[in-house]
């Protein structure tokens, strides 16, 4: 089973840029489509953006939508999560998990495996 790990968190001013990892340690990561979530606080977790096995198929939830980009390098086995013109209601834990279904849902349930999230706060 593969392990998930989130990384490059951090602070940002609104209009910056921050780009996320989650690197993937264990073998099969190449069986599972993946995506991120952000969850703040006193908020239901929320669906940014997902991703196909092989990284040719994408989503994202449409506020996200035109800032954010999804991608994968399945040699390396990481997920990577590029932030731009980034906005202060953008702060969030961001999650990272693996889903054994063929699409990225958008619902959190339908993941099996997570990394333990990593901050991310915008300043105005």
């Amino acid at each position: 089973q593969v392990q998930l790990v989130e990384s490059g968190g951090g602070f940002a001013q609104a209009g910056g840029s921050l780009r996320l990892s989650c690197a993937a340690s264990g073998r099969g990561f190449t069986r599972y489509a993946m995506g991120w979530f952000r969850q703040a606080p006193g908020k239901e977790r929320e669906f940014v953006a997902g991703i196909s096995q092989s990284g040719v198929n994408t989503r994202y939830a449409d506020s996200m939508k035109g800032r954010f980009t999804i991608s994968r390098d399945n040699i390396k086995n990481t997920m990577y999560l590029q932030m731009n013109s980034l906005k202060p209601e953008d702060t969030a834990v961001y999650y990272c998990g693996a889903t054994a279904l063929l699409w990225a849902s958008v619902t959190s349930n339908s993941y099996s495996i997570w990394g333990q999230g990593t901050q991310v706060t915008v300043s105005s």
